[in-house]
C-alpha cells in the first residue's frame, strides 16, 4: 500500500509534515518525561526476592561490633534490600532572589531516611559518616547541608515529633536503634491513611550532614536537626563526635547528586562549589568539597544464588 495515500503525494505533504512534527514533538515530550523520571529513581538495584526483612536483618546485627555491623548494612544496601517506597525520589524547590536576580533550583531527596527491608517490615540504619559516604556514591547521590535539611523539613508533608531516648551507654547499640524504630514506626503508621509511604517525612531524625567546617578539622561527623513540631532544631549544626559514632538518632537522608538550577541540568557538587549559586543549598558559603573522606571505590554487588554478596569494593 501506498503509504502516501490515494490523494496524491501534492495534496498530502502539508498533512503528513504535520503529522511528522507532532509525532517527533510526542516523542520528544515522552523521551524528556521518561529521562525526569530516571532521574528521580533511586540508583539501586532492585529489592532481591529473598531479601532479609528489616526485623531479621535487625536482629542479625546485634551482637557484632560496629565495623562489622556497617559492612553488612552497606552490602544489605548495595545488594538492593531498600524498601520500594525510599526509590521515588521527592523534590524540594528553592528559590533565592539578590540584587535583582532570582535564581531557582530543584533538588530531589529520599522520602525518608535509608532503611534496609521492605515496604512493611523496614529497619532504618543509623550509620557513621564514612559508611553513608560510601552508600551516597554508590547511589549517585550526596548527603544534605543544614540548610537542605531545613528545607526538607518544610517541604514535608508528614512532620513527626521528634522521640528522644535518654542518653546512655546503649545509645548506640542495635537494641536501641530497634527500639526507636519501633517508636518512628509507630508514628508513622497514624499519618498513613492521609499520607501514604512515599511521601515526604521528616522530624524522625537528625541528620548526618556535610558542612564547611569539615574543611578545618579531620575525623569528626557533622550533624544538625530533629525539628520539633514548632520547625526549630533540636540539634544545632555539631561537631563534636569523631567519624566513628553513629547513634539511635541519626538519620541517613540521600540527596540525588544531580539537580536543576535555573532549569539547567547540574550537580549538587557543581552549585555547592558556586560563589553566585550555593546559598541555594547553603547557608555556609561555598562548600569546595562537599562529601566526607573515603578511599572506597563503589563496585556493583552481585547477588549469588543464595543471596550473599560475591563482590566487594576496592579498597
Amino acid at each position: 500500500m501506498d503509504w502516501m495515500g490515494t490523494q496524491g503525494s501534492d495534496t498530502m505533504k502539508p498533512q503528513l509534515r504535520r503529522k511528522i512534527a507532532f509525532g517527533l514533538r510526542g516523542f520528544l515530550s515522552l523521551f524528556l518525561l521518561a529521562q525526569a523520571a530516571r532521574a528521580q529513581v533511586l540508583a539501586l538495584p532492585p529489592r532481591p526476592a529473598d531479601a532479609l526483612t528489616g526485623s531479621v536483618f535487625a536482629q542479625s546485627l546485634t551482637n557484632l561490633a560496629r565495623p562489622e555491623r556497617e559492612e553488612k548494612i552497606y552490602q544489605q544496601i548495595a545488594l538492593g534490600n531498600v524498601p520500594d517506597f525510599l526509590r521515588l525520589l521527592c523534590p524540594v524547590q528553592v528559590e533565592m532572589s539578590e540584587n535583582g536576580k532570582t535564581n531557582s533550583a530543584i533538588f530531589y531527596v529520599t522520602p525518608d531516611y535509608l532503611a534496609v527491608g521492605c515496604d512493611t517490615n523496614y529497619f532504618f540504619t543509623p550509620l557513621t559518616p564514612i559508611t553513608a559516604q560510601r552508600v551516597a556514591d554508590l547511589a549517585h547521590c550526596s548527603l544534605p547541608t543544614r540548610k537542605m535539611v531545613d528545607m526538607i523539613y518544610s517541604n514535608a508533608v508528614v512532620k513527626l515529633a521528634p522521640f528522644p531516648i535518654l542518653p546512655n551507654a546503649a545509645m548506640t547499640t542495635v537494641p536501641i536503634f530497634i527500639e526507636h524504630n519501633y517508636a518512628i514506626a509507630n508514628q508513622r503508621e497514624a499519618s498513613l491513611p492521609e499520607h501514604p509511604l512515599g511521601a515526604l517525612v521528616a522530624g524522625d531524625k537528625k541528620d548526618v550532614v556535610i558542612s564547611a567546617k569539615l574543611a578545618g578539622t579531620s575525623g569528626k561527623v557533622a550533624i544538625y536537626g530533629w525539628h520539633k513540631l514548632d520547625g526549630h532544631a533540636i540539634q544545632p549544626l555539631y561537631l563534636g563526635h569523631t567519624e566513628t559514632w553513629a547513634d539511635y538518632s541519626h538519620g541517613i537522608r540521600l540527596v540525588q547528586m544531580e539537580m536543576t538550577v535555573n532549569g539547567k541540568q547540574t550537580t549538587v557538587a557543581t552549585t555547592l562549589a558556586d560563589p553566585a549559586l550555593c546559598e541555594l543549598l547553603s547557608d555556609e558559603g561555598p562548600i569546595g568539597t562537599p562529601r566526607y573522606p573515603t578511599t572506597f571505590k563503589p563496585v556493583p554487588v552481585v547477588a549469588s544464588a543464595t543471596g550473599s554478596d560475591t563482590n566487594h569494593e576496592a579498597k
